[in-house]
């Protein structure tokens, strides 16, 4: 499954990718940003994912409703969080795994994955 990170540039996109794949997930990040051809790219970066993250401490006003929208658009699940590290992302795959388990296919959660 690919997860589209919404928002901002991250040190350590290396160790959040490595904690994915060890998961079996694919990692997208995009930064967010709304001048020249970044609207294009949240949009192609959510249509590639089945899962789109949005951070907003890091993204602006425009990009996060942008995202949501077009996460609408597609039927994507979406998380919007404030923030997003290896503590959270672990969390979110350990969820994402227990509702693999459920046989539940669609990932939605509590925590706020919502379609």
């Amino acid at each position: 499954m690919r997860i589209a990170v919404i928002g901002g540039r991250y040190k350590n996109e290396g160790q959040l990718s490595r904690i994915a794949r060890a998961a079996g997930y694919e990692l997208e990040f995009e930064e967010g940003h709304m001048r020249g051809t970044g609207m294009d790219g949240i949009r192609a970066a959510i249509a590639r994912s089945e899962l789109v993250v949005i951070v907003t401490d890091v993204n602006s006003h425009g990009a996060v409703h942008l995202a949501k929208r077009v996460a609408r658009s597609l039927a994507r699940p979406t998380l919007i969080i404030q923030n997003f590290g290896a503590a959270r992302l672990c969390r979110l795959l350990e969820a994402l795994e227990r509702r693999r388990h459920v046989g539940d296919e669609q990932p939605l959660l509590a925590s706020g994955i919502a379609r």
